[in-house]
């Protein structure tokens, strides 16, 4: 039987609270929507903001209103965090519905916290990763472009560090390198991509919920 919210353990719940950090707002909703009727519910973990951005942004691109149906991107503050949430949200609590979307790197944590829980879906090497590359490099730049950063990016690129990168490196890199930016361009990115060419993970993870 699914756990009702005051049941759940507090040491659980204020540590994902803690761990969603501004994310805080979708795991409410989400422990709201499970409280009230679990069987209805669904719950994509997520690393972070810019993976939530993204998945949100397409999903509404394709027609998709996930809260209506009781689907939540739920981001979590970092891979390592994840068995917290599925306590929260698994077979030992709230019993919901739950898949989820990871970067390599994270995806040993993902088979501990999801094996037999629930399917997950792996980026290579991570979401910015896969939509730079099915974008291609000078869309990228011109979204970058459009955004007003192009000067930004040029001062980044002319940097000893990075000068002798990759387009796509150099891509990736700057959007990590200032708060904020890399979830503005989790939208911006989405928001650009060819629905027909939506990256495997990405497309699994929706058609999955």
């Amino acid at each position: 039987m699914a756990a009702r919210l005051e049941d759940v353990d507090e040491v659980s719940l204020a540590a994902v609270t803690e761990a969603a950090g501004a994310g805080s707002a979708a795991l409410a909703a989400a422990a709201a929507r499970a409280r009230s009727d679990p069987g209805s519910c669904a719950v994509v973990l997520v690393e972070g903001m810019s993976d939530q951005a993204a998945v949100q942004t397409l999903a509404e691109r394709s027609g998709r209103d996930l809260r209506a149906d009781g689907i939540f991107v739920v981001p979590m503050g970092g891979a390592t965090n994840i068995g917290h949430f599925v306590s929260l949200f698994g077979p030992g609590g709230f019993g919901v519905r739950l898949t989820g979307l990871c970067d390599q790197g994270e995806e040993r944590d993902f088979r501990r916290g999801l094996d037999r829980v629930g399917p997950y879906f792996v980026c290579v090497a991570d979401l910015e990763d896969e939509m730079i590359r099915a974008l291609g490099t000078s869309r990228v730049e011109d979204l970058i472009e459009a955004e007003g950063e192009s000067g930004p990016f040029r001062t980044f690129t002319r940097q000893p560090a990075h000068r002798g990168e990759g387009r796509d490196q150099q891509l990736h890199r700057f959007m990590g390198t200032r708060s904020g930016r890399k979830i503005r361009y989790g939208h911006v990115l989405a928001a650009a991509l060819d629905l027909t060419l939506i990256p495997g993970p990405l497309a699994g993870l929706l058609s999955a919920v």
